[in-house]
């Protein structure tokens, strides 16, 4: 896998050494795990994915910006827990939002069972993100809008990053990323062109 990433494109050396250090098998259930480290997303239950190794080593990438480490990181959407892993290898705290609680146990459970104490848990709506926790110096989201949630933005600190999936699913969503300059000044750079699931507002039990 990490001479394919490699290949892709992925550069940083500690974002490869996250993704080495987080066993991929464990985020999907056994009848997946042969399929682990294939080059694809693989389902992991009402209609969610987890998504390929290259898109979550390059949201990673674009997420560390070249840092060699972050102090206090918000992940929208934690799905199998496997992104919030990886940016734990990377990050003081990650913070992770889930709409499904279901979800939010099982990844709790899998990140317990490989001894990552630096994650902290939210059961809610990813569109407002985790705003008494912010600022953040980075924000990823694994799901797309159709437009970027301004609450995102504003739980940006000062230099902070946002990395986003943008658009309709099926209408060429853009992996974007939003910095924030100064209070009200914000830059955005589009990347990679990606196929997301969509994020959805409300919470479920």
């Amino acid at each position: 896998m990490l001479e394919r990433l490699v290949s892709q494109g992925i550069r940083a050396q500690p974002v490869l050494d996250a993704m080495a250090a987080v066993p991929r098998e464990a985020f999907v259930d056994e009848v997946q795990s042969v399929r682990a480290y294939e080059d694809c997303s693989l389902p992991i239950g009402q209609g969610q994915t987890l998504s390929q190794p290259y898109i979550v080593a390059r949201m990673t990438e674009l997420v560390m910006a070249g840092e060699p480490r972050l102090t206090r990181v918000l992940e929208v959407g934690t799905g199998s827990g496997y992104q919030a892993a990886v940016l734990a290898q990377l990050c003081q705290s990650v913070f992770t939002v889930e709409r499904i609680g279901a979800f939010l146990e099982q990844a709790k459970a899998r990140h317990r069972a490989l001894g990552l104490l630096n994650i902290r848990y939210m059961h809610r709506d990813g569109f407002k993100g985790w705003p008494s926790q912010a600022p953040f110096e980075a924000i990823v989201v694994t799901a797309a809008p159709d437009a970027v949630p301004p609450e995102l933005k504003e739980q940006l600190a000062i230099g902070g990053r946002l990395v986003i999936p943008v658009g309709a699913q099926g209408g060429g969503q853009k992996l974007t990323v939003i910095t924030r300059l100064a209070d009200n000044e914000y830059q955005t750079r589009w990347y990679d062109l990606v196929s997301f699931v969509p994020l959805l507002p409300g919470s479920l039990a």
